[in-house]
């Protein structure tokens, strides 16, 4: 098992390239996925907002992200369609696409947690579940099921 990925920063556009290039170890999907979740901090939230980005693997393959911010209000909204014509929107929608699920938590403290875990592709990367339900939807986006 490979030891927990732990970045502290500030969010701004140009840590969003910095996060990706920490977590190339991870691959693709999670890179997306981090830079989407950064990337809606810095939207949402503004630019200089701290933020700790979590990523590790556990036992049975699975790759778990989790992108920390102070905002407990500030919730991800997964929107049902996206025009051509709009310049933003799709993060999210990329995010449930790769994802075998997602969601928020909100911690003891103040803030909230948007994570999503991947499930291992065969070269032991990341990689989407593709399920009845759709390409990597297991459960209610942004809802746990357990």
């Amino acid at each position: 098992m490979r030891p927990a990925t732990t970045l502290e920063l500030l969010a701004t556009p140009a840590e969003v390239s910095g996060v990706r290039r920490a977590l190339s170890a991870y691959g693709a999907d999670v890179q997306l996925c981090a830079s989407e979740l950064v990337t809606n901090v810095v939207q949402h939230l503004g630019e200089g907002v701290p933020v700790t980005v979590r990523v590790w693997c556990d036992d049975g393959g699975r790759t778990r992200l989790e992108v920390t911010d102070p905002d407990p209000r500030a919730l991800p909204v997964l929107r049902a369609s996206v025009g051509a014509d709009e310049e933003s929107g799709r993060g999210l929608a990329l995010l449930d696409a790769l994802a075998a699920r997602w969601g928020v938590a909100h911690g003891p403290g103040r803030g909230k947690t948007v994570w999503c875990e991947l499930e291992a592709g065969p070269d032991g990367g990341a990689a989407p579940v593709v399920s009845a339900g759709g390409p990597g939807r297991t459960a209610t986006a942004g809802r746990d099921p357990r």
